[in-house]
Parts: structure tokens; C-alpha cells; sequence
């Protein structure tokens, strides 16, 4: 039985409205909602990131979503990895530069590390995992890539994180933050993650 035929709602552990907007823009089945804890009117729980990887992280919210909520769960664990920089800021990306650090502040550590680096050492990717807990428990993971280069300032308003300084290879000139939620959902890590989520999603028993 696909989705479409099985209306359900799903808690998002995320207090990130964009990463809830990308997830509700690639994951529309016809009677599925994706809320967040707020949406509810509850507190989200703080969840330590103790994995080594996106996967382990993405798998341990949405467990503690799945067992705090008493509901389905989705929960996705994204970062950025600079070759120059040998793998960072990695799982560590959205506290690059401190546990509580801003997006304009990750950024300008990022700028700084890579100060005078010419363009051709500036190779990057997006790596995202998605998981999704069904109301019995069982977890479905799925994973996404997104290459390109870092910038050297930040360009676009939209998007959120490092978008307004990587430059993906399939758009050359623009920053992820340059591009519409749609063009960005179509070449993105997480977007990648999510067709791929919903293709396992669509045919699952």
C-alpha cells in the first residue's frame, strides 16, 4: 500500500522552518501533515548528537521523536564537508563555530579557514541523511549528495546554513542561496534524500 492510501501525520524533529518547508515541499502524499513541536504547542527536545556520521545523527532524533511523540517521526542530519579543510565542519556544521553560533557566524568561520584559497581548492559537497520512523518502529533511511565549491562571500537570501556560500556545480554562478525552494529541491542533498525517501516510501508494503 503506497502513502497516497494511508493518511498519517509526522512529527519533524527540527525547529528549522526550512528544512520543514523542503521536507513538506518533496514528501506532498495526499493526506500526510508534517508538523513540529511547536506546531503541536510542545517543547522540542534537545537530542544529543553523539554520532559519527549524518546517518547515526539523523537515526537518533528521529528514534527520540518516534518514542517522546508517541508517532510516526522524520528527522534529517545534513552538513557541509570542505576538502581543503579535511572533512569539516562535517556533523559538527551547524555548531561550526560554537554550540549556539548563527548562521552568519558558521559562515564567517568557514570564510576565514579558507581565506586566500584559490577557487580549485575550494571543492565541497552537501551530504544528507533522511529517516523515517513508522508508527511501529521501523526506520527507512535514505541518502543524498550535492557537489560543488565554496564561495568567497556570501551571495542570495534565501535558503538557510552555508546555501549562501556554496556554489553548486550544476549551477554555475549562483549560490544555493540564489536559487528558488523548487530549483533548490531538484539538485540539493536533502532534496536528493527526499526523492529518494519517497521512492521507498511509495513502495513500501
Amino acid at each position: 500500500m503506497g502513502p497516497e492510501n494511508a493518511p498519517i501525520r509526522v512529527i519533524v524533529a527540527t525547529r528549522n522552518r526550512g528544512k520543514l518547508d523542503e521536507i513538506r515541499s518533496s514528501l506532498a502524499f495526499e493526506g500526510w501533515e508534517f508538523v513540529t513541536a511547536e506546531d503541536l504547542g510542545l517543547e522540542a527536545p534537545e537530542v544529543e548528537e553523539t554520532g559519527d556520521s549524518f546517518t547515526e545523527n539523523a537515526l537518533l532524533k528521529a528514534f527520540a521523536y518516534h518514542e517522546l511523540f508517541g508517532m510516526p517521526a522524520i528527522a534529517d542530519d545534513s552538513g557541509l564537508v570542505v576538502d581543503a579543510l579535511g572533512g569539516e565542519p562535517g556533523v559538527h556544521s551547524a555548531r561550526y563555530a560554537g554550540a549556539k553560533a548563527t548562521d552568519a557566524r558558521n559562515n564567517a568561520k568557514l570564510l576565514a579557514a579558507l581565506d586566500g584559497l584559490a577557487p580549485e581548492f575550494r571543492s565541497a559537497r552537501f551530504q544528507s541523511t533522511i529517516v523515517f520512523v513508522d508508527d511501529s518502529g521501523h526506520a527507512i533511511a535514505a541518502c543524498g549528495t550535492c557537489e560543488g565549491r565554496m564561495g568567497t562571500e556570501p551571495r542570495g537570501s534565501g535558503g538557510f546554513g552555508y546555501d549562501p556560500l556554496f556554489l553548486p556545480q550544476v549551477t554555475p554562478g549562483r549560490t544555493m542561496a540564489e536559487l528558488t525552494l523548487s530549483d533548490k529541491n531538484e539538485i540539493s542533498h536533502r532534496g536528493a534524500a527526499l526523492r529518494s525517501l519517497r521512492d521507498k516510501l511509495t513502495v513500501r508494503d
